[in-house]
């Protein structure tokens, strides 16, 4: 069965590229793939490349930009559909872009629904365990993510992940670019802003990455460069701060796996005077190995943790904060509250001026699953709603 549905989708993606004309023939594609940091790495090119006069368009999570149309990619996705996507890579090439960056996931890779986006770039921020739900290994996992890099005429890689001594031993490109917290390939002016503009150290190695993949596919100056990064907007739902009367710092962020949460908390806890409140819960019908490392995490670092609802599904959520309870050494430090509101509203409640409260997992999503059903859901608008009351 397993081979039929394989066949089936290899299939199905290739009479996508044909129904569309194969759109991105004629097109310099960068495909960014990753653990975390996918999306701000997608979004830092397509800014620089924008910023400096190209005709640039790209698919994100967050939604696309084809030309100048912006449209919603639909709920929880990250690689479409092959005939979705291809549909949206000939609008990109009919309406003149030269160059398409591509947020890619693992599960589009592995079932083939990039067929035919030609990438001339590949970049990899890093592999941590996540998705193995679908994967069932982390080699797997790997494994899918490593396509890309095969697919790609140049790669762009994270040389201080712990996924670097597997990645080598693939078949890379010819022309492969490494990038790291020590050595970024890159020269100390472009550091010098890039460390100015991103105080977090994960976002500075996306920066890292998103740069070095515009060296392989423009001769952009150093000097326009710079100055792109500089003006760099940010990425709604990932480290947003939501302004307040409380007098507290208040987040958003996207962090929804244990590195991801991790590098929010250690980043927040150094810039934090008073506690440090994260919200957060795990999803349902997702990896469940993950659920154990993240209320560690949490419990380890923030003075309050919060867990409470994303996306359940068809789970207890009684049965996933076991899992998350499940390695934290007697820890008291955490509340349960079902209901995602009311968990936030506790958490900006009880945190008083000069605290930092986050609230992760959802980012910049639209939508909350529970069951079959997906609810309206905004963590950005009820965080700003209850913070001003």
């Amino acid at each position: 069965m397993g081979l039929v549905r394989k066949l089936y989708r290899l299939l199905k993606a290739m009479a996508a590229v044909a129904l569309f004309g194969y759109p991105a023939k004629n097109l310099k594609v960068v495909g960014v793939t990753g653990t975390d940091g996918k999306t701000t790495t997608v979004n830092i090119i397509y800014w620089i490349l924008k910023k400096c006069g190209k005709k640039v368009s790209m698919i994100s999570t967050v939604g696309a930009i084809l030309g100048k149309e912006k449209i919603d990619t639909g709920l929880h996705t990250t690689t479409p559909s092959p005939f979705a996507l291809q549909h949206m890579l000939r609008k990109i090439k009919d309406r003149g872009s030269e160059f398409a960056v591509l947020e890619v996931s693992s599960h589009g890779l592995d079932q083939y629904r990039v067929l035919g986006s030609n990438f001339h770039t590949g970049v990899l921020t890093n592999i941590t365990n996540e998705h193995l739900d679908y994967h069932k290994t982390y080699d797997n996992y790997l494994n899918a993510k490593s396509k890309l890099l095969t697919f790609s005429r140049f790669a762009v890689v994270n040389a201080d992940d712990k996924s670097f001594k597997k990645i080598t031993k693939k078949i890379l490109p010819g022309n492969t670019k490494l990038f790291s917290y020590s050595d970024s390939g890159l020269t100390p002016q472009i550091n010098r802003v890039i460390k100015k503009r991103f105080s977090e150290p994960y976002n500075q190695m996306n920066a890292y990455a998103a740069v070095l993949a515009v060296k392989t596919i423009s001769n952009l100056k150093d000097k326009d460069i710079t100055e792109a990064i500089k003006t760099f907007p940010g990425v709604p739902g990932r480290m947003q701060e939501i302004k307040n009367k409380k007098g507290i710092k208040l987040i958003v962020d996207f962090a929804h796996t244990p590195n991801g949460l991790e590098n929010v908390l250690q980043v927040l806890k150094r810039n934090t005077k008073g506690k440090l409140i994260v919200v957060f819960g795990c999803a349902g019908e997702r990896d469940y190995k993950k659920r154990p490392e993240m209320g560690k995490i949490a419990t380890k670092i923030a003075d309050l943790s919060v867990f409470t609802a994303e996306d359940p599904r068809h789970e207890q959520l009684i049965d996933i904060f076991k899992q998350m309870k499940s390695k934290l050494d007697n820890r008291k430090n955490y509340i349960e509250i079902e209901d995602r509101k009311e968990a936030i509203a506790y958490a900006i409640n009880h945190a008083k001026k000069g605290d930092t409260v986050v609230v992760c997992g959802k980012g910049p999503e639209k939508s909350i699953a529970f069951g079959d059903t997906e609810i309206p859901w905004s963590d950005i608008e009820i965080s700003r709603k209850i913070a001003n009351e």
